[in-house]
């Protein structure tokens, strides 16, 4: 069984999630939810999923990036993109906490805004304080797209999508990205869009 991953418009990906409780860590109801989140996530197919995703209004996300997904990538996409597997962990009430602010620009899409991609700045390196499922402490430290993925993740539980982070006149469709941008460093696509060549700064961002 898969959950509906509801869609750009709906207020839920607009309102700011509010904190599990330590009962609801425990309870059977998230115990579930978590394993329904990580099955649609992987039925998407997708690297990361956040409550309000499916509709529900709570810190809680599910990562994972799987090697088969970056199979078709090139060793030096995957080396630019400091891309590697990441097995499946859970999120819980998080705080980011930006460790390396250097901007890293890429494609990047969204199971909420189907179809679509566009060029977003994240930070390079960050660090996030959360419990896992269990209601244990964790601390996890990313670099690269772990850290993309993190802070993708993290902007859902506060009501924000990429597009509110996009150099907008870099959106395109999946099909066309796949077609015209695929393998192109994102210099030749800023140029290829009449886009300054500068790194373009990062949107401030407080830890929550």
């Amino acid at each position: 069984m898969v959950l509906k991953i509801v869609q750009a418009g709906e207020p839920v990906l607009r309102q700011r999630a509010r904190e599990l409780t330590p009962e609801e860590i425990g309870s059977e109801d998230t115990r579930r939810l978590i394993q329904l989140m990580r099955d649609t996530m992987r039925d998407a197919p997708g690297v990361g999923l956040a409550a309000p995703q499916v509709g529900v209004g709570l810190r809680l996300v599910v990562i994972e990036d799987r090697a088969e997904y970056q199979a078709g990538a090139s060793p030096a996409d995957l080396a630019l993109r400091e891309r590697a597997p990441v097995a499946f962990h859970v999120l819980i009430n998080p705080k980011l906490v930006v460790e390396d602010p250097t901007p890293m620009e890429f494609h990047e899409g969204c199971l909420s805004v189907n179809g679509l991609a566009a060029l977003v700045a994240r930070a390079r390196g960050v660090r996030v304080e959360a419990l896992d499922e269990n209601g244990q402490p964790v601390t996890v430290s990313a670099r690269g797209w772990y850290a993309r993925i993190i802070q993708h993740e993290l902007d859902h539980l506060d009501g924000t999508l990429y597009v509110d982070r996009m150099e907008t006149r870099s959106l395109t469709t999946q099909e066309n990205h796949r077609r015209h941008w695929l393998g192109k460093s994102t210099a030749q696509v800023r140029t290829a869009l009449g886009l300054p060549e500068q790194t373009p700064s990062l949107p401030r961002k407080d830890p929550t």
